[in-house]
């Protein structure tokens, strides 16, 4: 099987092709990336070909792509690969608005091919752990729920808005939202968000609280920032905490990791050791194409979790609670 990818703007990009070159019977296609130093730099890395015209890569004879472009263009570069007729990966957020997102949606099931929304933290082994113990009930009937996404502030076209559509609340709340909707098969009913800039200079927000009321009657709250400084010992955090009728169970997806205390570079990092979770979704989404399945995690997915954030904006604009209208 053929895969190219579509610009390294994202970060992911370099774990993903990772993934790819080490899966057996995959080949990595082609990279594709308007900015050309960047592209040839990871093409090189990566012993493959480079397009500077992601049209151009599309045209070859390959069976998907993954969409790592800013968050902006994934509309833009996902019609043009379904029209291609190429199963799409695309990085979250899926869109910038709801109406861009159901488009992605509707032309890719008209040209037939794969929409999958890039939410590798359902890959992560605690992680699963808890879905399956919610699936037996080992915590009984859900009643409330707690999470935190908390980075370092990205930069880049991330703190741009006309580039990424929304700062850390954009950012850092769909993947969070997207596991609360997985592990309750439930759709959030309503949102009340605060959403400010505490945390750096920009005019883009980097901190936000989410308070959620979902569909099946739970209680949910998020913390969605960039509030972890440049020297801090990791980029940020993904955690949760399910409140049950019998019992309670904390979870943080990367606590599997040991403290280095570097002299060379005088800053001490965590060395995460436990699953590839990027490696898990590539490797899903490769079946689900194999297997003519539908995606794990679809391109509906990635709109809803994408639709709370939104809603978190227009909340903290409008200082009410904002009713999501699930259809």
């Amino acid at each position: 099987m053929k895969i190219g990818i579509i610009s390294f703007a994202h970060m992911h990009a370099h774990s993903y092709a990772s993934s790819l070159l080490q899966l057996e019977g995959v080949t990595l296609a082609g990279i594709a990336d308007e900015n050309e130093n960047r592209g040839k730099e990871a093409a090189d890395k990566y012993h493959t070909t480079f397009f500077q015209d992601y049209r151009e890569l599309l045209r070859t004879d390959m069976d998907a792509v993954i969409i790592c472009t800013e968050n902006v263009r994934h509309k833009e570069v996902t019609m043009a690969a379904a029209k291609a007729g190429k199963h799409i990966l695309c990085e979250k957020p899926l869109a910038t608005t709801v109406e861009d997102a159901w488009e992605m949606i509707r032309v890719c099931k008209e040209y037939g091919v794969k929409l999958q929304t890039a939410f590798p933290v359902r890959y992560n082994a605690p992680i699963k752990r808890v879905k399956q113990m919610i699936n037996q009930g080992d915590l009984g009937r859900i009643v409330s729920i707690r999470g935190t996404n908390r980075g370092q502030n990205p930069g880049g076209w991330f703190v741009e808005q006309e580039n990424s559509g929304g700062g850390a609340v954009l950012d850092h709340t769909v993947h969070v939202i997207d596991l609360m909707r997985w592990f309750m098969n439930s759709e959030v009913k309503e949102v009340y968000a605060e959403v400010d800039t505490r945390f750096s200079d920009g005019p883009i927000d980097d901190c936000g609280l989410l308070t959620l009321e979902f569909e099946n009657g739970v209680f949910a709250s998020h913390d969605p920032s960039w509030s972890r400084c440049e020297t801090f010992s990791t980029w940020g955090d993904v955690t949760l905490e399910i409140i049950g009728t019998e019992g309670v169970t904390r979870v943080d997806a990367f606590a599997q990791h040991m403290l280095l205390y570097s002299d060379k570079n005088r800053k001490v990092s965590q060395q995460f050791w436990g699953n590839d979770m990027d490696k898990g979704l590539v490797k899903d989404f490769i079946e689900c194409i194999k297997e003519d399945r539908e995606p794990s995690i679809s391109g509906l997915d990635g709109l809803r979790a994408m639709e709370v954030a939104l809603a978190a904006y227009e909340s903290s604009k409008q200082n009410k609670v904002i009713s999501l209208k699930i259809k």
